[in-house]
This record gives structure tokens, C-alpha cells and sequence, in this order.
């Protein structure tokens, strides 16, 4: 199969015209992973179009999602302009940020080689650690399984959850953002996912976490959503 030449060969496009084809096409559900680029969008200021992927309706398993997205998970972009000016389509949000950071030149993943491995390695803390194991909790505590009457596998998500947390208390003191006082894709990536584990709307887990004895990642979420990028961001595209 080629590569598309052009923005209308994506099958994708055939379900959700692209009504300014020159922007950045973003695919997604205001979820902890979908905000994630969406976020990034906003704090780069990189003009996007967005298109909501209804769960609802099985938007993400169906043939035009599928043909241009195949993993059938949101966040996924196409951008226009990619490299070579060909355009060119991504999933993974992880894959996405460091790709919409590098394209833009922006300062959300530092220049210099230490600092950027830094940020990547706190990436890769949310994508492999705090993803996993925050759904999971959410999973067990919120939705199908709930019910379950053997709260083992729930505890367990729960206590390596309170790890994570752990990790990221100590990580937090005395710095306003996980790189230090720049804002960075380790921050988009990792305090949606803090705010769902927490927030009535999310998990509604914070009982179970203990979330009173994390002062600092309190802190941080709350500058977190404070930044206007965020607050735009956490509701894009509109659930409609």
C-alpha cells in the first residue's frame, strides 16, 4: 500500500471531512489519553481541526477509522504538512507529543540531550506505569468491574497505583513541573491521568489512593488546571 499523497486519501477523512485541510487533523475524546494532545495542541498553538471518536458508537472500530488508524485507539492525528511535506498519520498520544513537540520546536521537550531523555524517561513513566495501572483502577473500581466480589486484582492495581503516586510525591518537591520550572510533554502527559484517578467526573478514587497524603501532587494538579491551554484542552473535542 502507498503512502497518501494528500489529506483526502486517508480513509478517515471519509467519515469526517476535514473542513480546514491545511490544520492539523485530531482525532480523539476528551479522555486522560485524549486530552493529552489536545493540550499539546493548545500550548504549542499549532492551529488543529478536531474530530470527536464517538466510544458510544464504536467510531474507533469502524473501516475508515481502522484503514487510517489501525491500532482502532484514540488519540491519532494526521498532519498535513508532515515531513517531506507529505502528510502523515499517527497514533500513540506518547508518539504523537514528542512528534508535535520536535515539529514546532517547542520548548515542551527540552533541547539539551540530558534534559530531553529526562523528560522522555518521565514520558515513558506515564505511558508504561501510570496509564496502565490508573485505568485498571478505574476498571475495577468504577465500571465493569466493580461487581466482582474478589477485590484482589482491584487491590492490586490499587497498591502499585499508591507506588506511582509515591513516586511522583517525591519527584514533585520543590520543583513547580516534573522537569523543574519548565512545563513540559511529561506534565501534559501525566496529571490528566492524576486528575481522573481523583476527580468525582474521572475514577472518584481518591479515598482509595490516599490521595490526602500527596500534598505536592495536590499542588501541582491544581496549577495544572489552572493554565488556560489545559483548561481548553480537557474538553476537546466537545462529547457533544
Amino acid at each position: 500500500m502507498t503512502q497518501p499523497q494528500v489529506l483526502a486519501e486517508f480513509s478517515v477523512t471519509r467519515k469526517w471531512p476535514a473542513q480546514h485541510p491545511e490544520r492539523i487533523q485530531l482525532y480523539s475524546l476528551p479522555t486522560p489519553n485524549g486530552v493529552k494532545v489536545s493540550i499539546a495542541l493548545e500550548e504549542m498553538q499549532l492551529p488543529y481541526e478536531a474530530h470527536l471518536v464517538s466510544f458510544q458508537t464504536n467510531d474507533q472500530l469502524t473501516p475508515e477509522f481502522v484503514g487510517t488508524f489501525p491500532n482502532n485507539k484514540i488519540p491519532a492525528i494526521i498532519d498535513p504538512q508532515g515531513p517531506g511535506g507529505l502528510p502523515l498519520a499517527l497514533f500513540e498520544s506518547g508518539a504523537i507529543l514528542i512528534y508535535l513537540a520536535e515539529k514546532s520546536g517547542s520548548p515542551l521537550l527540552p533541547a539539551a540531550p540530558a534534559a530531553r531523555y529526562e523528560t522522555l524517561q518521565w514520558l515513558m513513566f506515564q505511558m508504561g506505569g501510570v496509564g496502565p495501572m490508573f485505568g485498571q483502577v478505574g476498571f475495577f473500581h468504577k465500571y465493569g468491574g466493580k461487581d466482582f466480589e474478589d477485590k484482589r486484582p482491584r487491590d492490586r492495581y490499587i497498591n502499585e497505583s499508591k507506588r506511582l503516586l509515591g513516586v511522583l510525591e517525591q519527584r514533585m518537591l520543590g520543583r513547580p513541573w516534573i522537569m523543574g520550572e519548565q512545563f513540559t510533554i511529561a506534565d501534559i502527559a501525566i496529571w490528566p491521568w492524576v486528575r481522573n484517578m481523583v476527580e468525582e467526573s474521572g475514577y472518584d478514587a481518591g479515598e482509595l489512593v490516599g490521595w490526602k497524603n500527596f500534598p505536592q501532587l495536590q499542588r501541582v494538579l491544581a496549577s495544572f488546571v489552572a493554565r488556560p491551554g489545559v483548561q481548553k484542552g480537557l474538553n476537546i473535542p466537545p462529547r457533544g
